[in-house]
């Protein structure tokens, strides 16, 4: 992480960011991090999620917690897993209410690299972590960054729909000017959480309806 490798777009409008003393120290103990232990994503997918997805080219935002934390599962996207990896359950349950609100087969691959380049930013709130140890990067300095990250989307662009599933996530809506963006909220898809009002939401019919309604491309989930 010694110069940000950011898709050019996301490097120009976080270019302040990068340059805060939080950003210069959270840097720093990333980079020790993967020099003395096991850190999942891979390095270089870090901020896989900006560069799949340019700043210009969002339309919804999804925000997750923190990447998964076994072997070779978090590559850089909330939710998502690399092809050929058993879907986690929260993931089963997105692709099932994605079957059930939009009758769209439930895919093998879990593997949401398709919906990044189709505008879908998958943003985790914490970005890196290590090996079998959930939350071990959190309060690092990453929850700085990606609410700066929310809060210049919120305010620099437009009609973007925003879906906060859970508590956790939806504490980010004070980050988000209300009439200027549709937000929808819901439980986790999480199994501990997705029969209380997750399986059912409707949010991925209701996205495209919206988008279709200000005249945009509606997503293919």
């Amino acid at each position: 992480m010694k110069d940000i490798q950011i898709e050019s777009s996301w490097k120009e409008v976080l270019s302040e960011e990068f340059q805060k003393p939080y950003f210069t120290e959270l840097r720093e103990w990333v980079r020790e991090r993967y020099n003395s232990t096991t850190v999942y994503p891979p390095a270089k997918l870090i901020f896989q999620a900006f560069d799949l997805c340019p700043f210009d080219e969002v339309q919804v935002v999804i925000l997750g917690q923190d990447p998964y934390h076994g072997p070779g599962q978090a590559h850089g996207l909330c939710f998502s897993v690399k092809e050929g990896i058993t879907l986690p359950p929260s993931l089963q349950n997105i692709f099932k209410e994605i079957q059930d609100d939009i009758q769209k087969p439930i895919p093998k691959s879990g593997d949401l690299t398709y919906l990044a380049k189709q505008g879908v930013f998958l943003l985790n709130a914490t970005l890196t972590v290590e090996k079998d140890k959930a939350g071990s990067h959190q309060n690092k300095g990453w929850e700085v960054f990606t609410d700066a990250v929310i809060r210049i989307l919120a305010e620099k662009k437009s009609n973007l729909v925003f879906l906060l599933w859970g508590a956790f996530a939806q504490k980010k809506e004070i980050l988000i000017p209300p009439n200027k963006h549709l937000v929808l909220k819901s439980a986790h898809p999480s199994p501990l959480s997705a029969y209380r009002g997750f399986l059912g939401n409707r949010h991925f019919s209701k996205t495209n309806d919206y988008l279709r309604s200000i005249g945009k491309q509606s997503i293919d989930w």
